[in-house]
């Protein structure tokens, strides 16, 4: 995929339509919480629909879903094994933004419990 740039005299660059379409899409893969969980799980280790289901809390079918919108995305891949499939997750760059995104979130945690404090000082 090679991402076209738009140049302005203001030295700005827009994305083409069809590249931010493809980029809005891959973040949609992180819009919702329950591929969010789905794609942490599978950023760590490799898991059968079951026992991702079971972890989960989730119907089959839902999870089902879920991979396969994954899938359709090349963000996961799949090996069958016997009766089972196992999923892990195909993208470094996924597995990047996610784990930014948590340690994000941890720093904003600890900055936030720390503010109550510091403004007793």
């Amino acid at each position: 995929m090679t991402i076209k740039l738009t140049s302005f005299s203001k030295s700005a660059s827009i994305l083409s339509q069809d590249d931010g379409q493809m980029i809005a899409r891959f973040f949609q893969v992180l819009a919702d919480p329950t591929r969010v969980r789905m794609v942490k799980a599978l950023a760590d280790a490799e898991w059968c629909v079951s026992d991702l289901t079971e972890a989960l809390g989730m119907d089959q079918p839902a999870v089902s879903h879920q991979l396969k919108y994954l899938r359709d995305l090349g963000l996961v891949r799949w090996t069958k094994k016997g009766r089972h499939v196992y999923y892990s997750l195909a993208d470094n760059h996924l597995r990047e933004i996610l784990v930014s995104s948590i340690a994000h979130l941890d720093c904003q945690s600890a900055t936030s419990a720390l503010a109550p404090a510091a403004a007793m000082v």
